[in-house]
């Protein structure tokens, strides 16, 4: 099937028999151009369990069919009739003992689209769920102290760095000497690696001896940041990082104090190149160390406290917002890498005039999502929020904490988002050491007592039924419905937290377990639980990344073996009887994967509740995807004027095409990106049956131009018509098709090169 660029999304089936509403918005998010991520494990001696995505432009309709080639034959059909509820089968009449490539054909309005890529399971696979990510260690060291130091694979995260449709796996290697910003010492060296899932190394960049190891220090964010089609990675460097090729930014002065802390010396943010590691543009860093004073302390304790995020400020496209301070004044720096430029867009600073308030007022993390309902972003870093615009929305005066969780997680408040958060300061917090309070507004629903003490956890999830929406829980307290009401003084895990089985509720993730809450008897059970892997971050015990990476809508969770010499990308293999399109799909939850590595890593979630009783998947966010040419479907362009939105004739690509009456009509384009403006060849693809041409008129921005549609012969035989036009350099391009009286062809879809 086609991958559909630039489209005002089309619904995907959660629930068959329900009814699916679209929420549109003004303007399109830049997302990517995902690949059917199909996955093929091996669960028994004669059986295959096989997953892939459904699409966030796929229709409620698209249904598949999963085919299974076995030793390079003639492909088969697994399936009896097309699959229309689910995007994963179990396959019991595999020949094991060869190799099996297993590929899906979507089907739409009853015609099959083209094949996904394939996935290959050897012969004799191992019976496993997981992919083995070979890693290559670096090196330890000794510091200048004399004090020794190995590697281990810490925070990763993924992101399409080839344009190829799957992604790749980016790697932070963290010195067994790495030092929280409380302790003085020398650290090694930060290393970060690119990888293929087939263990083939792409590049490694060494962030050289001025940056520090840490958990606050380095987030590394890894997007598609100009909209190529390919991600770029943006990071905080100094002098001696060297690139993916092994050029050296700066210079090769030793900044580290005599214990083992950089206070001085330039500081600068670098964008690399996603497919070669190589530095493409380096700036000063903002926000600024300054004076060190300035930030609390004079050891460098809250100076180099740092956060990092990917937010869609405008809108539209991506932008990396980059944080320092949380406990005292807190600024944060919003950048832009556009057409080979890094420019700053804003920078929001705690002392400078009106902002007082956003004084200490935030997290070890922060998170990211549009939570007044104007299509643009808010960084929420704790117990305050950002505007896309980089002014204040609010800060609710509750103080620094741990742990924050942002979704929708009580539907009955009409669908806005939440925030389930602890705090830290008694003196700031009052009354509410954990709060449930409004994403929008920063005000608390209710709370409860941290009793005096330092709340270092929140969680947060539906893991009971019997509740509508999800449960939240603590340190103090105990498990508690979203509206306050308590349930248990036991509590699951409160790290992390993974989708994995067959149901809508979310399972606990904790180090290398995941486990399942008995609401019944309220216990917490392990169902899973593979050996010889590793978490990170001390008792944060959390994965390297957890997230929707391939196969269908359920989480795959990526650890480290002990000894570091490898990741293991687990998934499961419990057949669903539900089906939602990808979460990397929502942005919400897409910038969530890019933000996980931010210091105290905290589990990602969408903008839209998932869990027992859910109406339905709302529309997926509507986007467009960067790299190469744009196509626009005409079933979502707006039509107008007796123009009607039809798939009775095969051949269309997407979910429909637009049919123009006798009497006139308009199908209008509106947030066309012009892709660096200037002249274009546009094409159209129509179809129109009979004998007889027919003409109509092009407005492109005002400017109008007659066309002619020569006939195709048939209205399911499709054809291109081209013309020149010119765009402005913008994502506000506005292209209609208009009859003039005498009908037009079957207008499948517009692309813009």
């Amino acid at each position: 099937m086609q991958i559909l660029k630039k489209t005002r999304l089309a619904l995907s089936l959660a629930f068959a028999p329900l009814l699916l509403i679209p929420v549109l918005r003004a303007a399109p998010y830049q997302m990517e151009n995902l690949g059917r991520g199909v996955i093929a494990m091996r669960t028994s001696a004669t059986q295959v369990y096989v997953g892939f995505r459904l699409l966030g432009g796929d229709s409620s309709g698209t249904g598949f069919n999963v085919y299974r080639s076995t030793a390079g034959g003639t492909a088969v059909k697994l399936n009896a009739s097309t699959m229309q509820t689910t995007t994963n089968l179990v396959d019991s009449t595999a020949d094991l003992t060869k190799s099996n490539a297993y590929f899906v054909k979507p089907v739409v309005g009853g015609v099959e689209q083209a094949a996904s890529a394939s996935y290959t399971l050897p012969a004799n696979a191992p019976t496993q769920q997981y992919l083995n990510v070979p890693l290559q260690i670096p090196l330890g060291g000794t510091t200048p102290d004399s004090v020794a130091y190995t590697y281990n694979a810490n925070d990763s995260t993924v992101a399409d760095l080839d344009g190829d449709g799957e992604y790749e796996i980016i790697v932070k290697w963290d010195p067994s000497n790495s030092k929280d910003n409380s302790q003085d010492g020398y650290t090694g060296n930060v290393f970060i690696d690119a990888y293929k899932l087939n263990g083939t190394r792409l590049w490694r960049i060494d962030l050289g001896k001025n940056i520090r190891a840490g958990a606050h220090y380095t987030q590394f964010m890894v997007y598609d940041f100009d909209g190529d089609g390919k991600a770029e990675i943006m990071v905080k460097t100094a002098d001696g990082t060297v690139d993916g090729t092994g050029v050296r930014i700066g210079t090769t002065t030793d900044y580290r104090s005599s214990v083992g802390r950089v206070l001085s010396g330039p500081e600068f943010l670098t964008v690399f190149n996603g497919q070669t590691g190589k530095a493409m543009s380096t700036v000063n860093y903002a926000p600024a160390r300054g004076i060190v004073g300035d930030w609390g302390d004079t050891y460098g304790n809250r100076v180099d406290r740092f956060t990092a995020c990917v937010a869609y400020l405008d809108g539209q496209r991506p932008s990396a917002v980059f944080g320092r301070g949380y406990y005292t004044r807190l600024v944060r720096a919003a950048w832009d890498w556009r057409n080979g430029t890094l420019t700053q867009r804003w920078i929001f600073d705690s002392n400078d005039s009106g902002n007082s308030a956003y004084f200490g007022q935030g997290n070890h993390h922060l998170t990211v999502g549009d939570v007044d309902g104007d299509g643009k972003d808010e960084v929420v870093n704790g117990a305050s929020a950002i505007k896309g615009d980089g002014t204040g929305l609010y800060a609710n005066g509750l103080g620094h904490g741990d742990a924050i969780h942002m979704s929708v997680f009580d539907p009955s408040l009409g669908g806005g988002q939440q925030v389930w958060q602890s705090h830290e300061d008694p003196g700031s917090y009052g009354n509410f050491g954990q709060e449930l309070r409004d994403a929008k507004t920063g005000t608390p629903i209710w709370g409860y007592t941290g009793a005096g003490g330092d709340i270092g956890r929140a969680c947060a999830g539906d893991i009971d039924p019997t509740y509508p929406g999800a449960e939240v829980w603590g340190p103090r307290g105990g498990l508690f419905t979203n509206k306050g009401v308590l349930l248990s003084a036991a509590t699951p895990p409160m790290n992390f937290m993974v989708w994995w089985d067959a149901d809508m509720l979310r399972e606990g993730l904790d180090g290398t377990t995941i486990s399942k809450w008995d609401y019944t008897n309220m216990v917490n059970n392990p169902i899973f639980a593979p050996a010889g892997l590793a978490s990170n971050n001390g008792s944060k015990a959390n994965p390297c990344v957890s997230a929707d990476i391939f196969g269908d809508w359920r989480e795959e969770v990526v650890w480290r073996t002990a000894d570091n010499t490898a990741l293991r990308i687990y998934t499961t293999t419990i057949p669903a009887t539900n089906r939602l399109y990808t979460l990397m799909h929502d942005h919400q939850y897409r910038v969530a994967i890019a933000w996980q590595n931010c210091a105290y890593n905290q589990p990602p979630w969408p903008s839209f509740f998932i869990g027992n009783g859910m109406a339905a998947q709302p529309a997926a966010t509507n986007y467009y995807v960067g790299g190469g040419a744009d196509t626009y479907q005409a079933e979502s362009a707006t039509a107008a004027g007796g123009v009607t939105i039809e798939n009775n004739n095969a051949g269309f690509n997407g979910t429909g095409f637009a049919n123009f009456p006798t009497t006139g009509g308009t199908l209008t384009f509106s947030n066309v990106s012009g892709n660096g403006g200037g002249s274009k060849v546009l094409a159209i693809r129509y179809a129109l049956g009979g004998t007889t041409a027919r003409t109509g008129n092009l407005v492109v921005n005002g400017t109008t131009t007659s066309l002619t549609f020569p006939t195709t012969g048939a209205f399911t035989t499709y054809a291109t018509l081209t013309v020149s036009i010119a765009l402005n350099n913008s994502l506000t391009n506005t292209i209609q098709l208009a009859s003039t009286g005498g009908d037009l062809g079957n207008i499948d879809e517009i692309t813009v090169p």
